[in-house]
């Protein structure tokens, strides 16, 4: 389905599920400055030709304005005559939707998962094992292990994009960038939200019990 052809009520849609779930979000402090980008995607799942909605560059997330999102295409060009522009890191959504065909792309800003990516970064991935929330990853073994992948926070953003493919793994619906931020995604908006919440518990515990540890 191209774009043009999307119904206007189904764009709309998706872009009130996208506000409400930026509202939540910033109510968590998740989008300190004008950090954090998300993004939903629209029409048919099944198409290399797809499209998605996502947060306007420069936006305060903390409020709701008529502009906060726009529509862009599989390479992150606006789909409809804007003045707005998309976030910076498009890129890197638009590679996640074509290697897992996921359905939404979360990414935010934390402390916690910040502090995290940063201690593990050389190692390349964060490991985890025997918490509860990894059940949230639709892991359900006892005392499961997963690692979660940390790349290089280049400067430039195609650079990361490219590197997006090599470390996917499609059963760990997650990537951090090193001291910057976890992409999260889902089939859709309520999975991809289960996996980011779980997600920044797990930092949050990991860095807890890094402290208890060396206390």
């Amino acid at each position: 389905m191209s774009f043009v052809n999307i119904p206007l009520e189904q764009k709309q849609a998706v872009l009130q599920e996208l506000s409400g779930i930026k509202e939540q979000f910033a109510a968590r402090h998740w989008f300190p400055g004008t950090s954090g980008n998300l993004s939903l995607r629209i029409g048919d799942y099944a198409s290399d030709n797809f499209h998605f909605a996502i947060t306007a560059s420069g936006k305060d997330k903390s409020v709701s304005t008529p502009s906060d999102f726009l529509f862009v295409d599989q390479a992150g060009r606006p789909c409809e005559t804007t003045d707005l522009k998309p976030s910076a890191e498009t890129l890197i959504h638009c590679e996640i939707y074509r290697e897992t065909g996921c359905g939404a792309v979360f990414h935010v800003h934390t402390v916690f998962n910040n502090l995290v990516s940063e201690y593990f970064g050389e190692d390349g991935a964060v490991p985890i094992q025997g918490l509860e929330l990894i059940k949230a990853f639709n892991i359900w073994e006892e005392n499961a292990a997963i690692t979660i992948p940390v790349l290089p926070n280049y400067a430039e953003i195609p650079r990361i994009a490219e590197l997006v493919s090599g470390v996917l793994n499609p059963a760990i619906p997650g990537i951090l960038l090193r001291g910057h931020g976890i992409y999260a995604w889902g089939k859709n908006a309520f999975e991809a939200k289960r996996h980011l919440e779980a997600f920044e518990f797990i930092f949050e515990y990991i860095y807890r019990d890094l402290l208890l540890r060396k206390s």
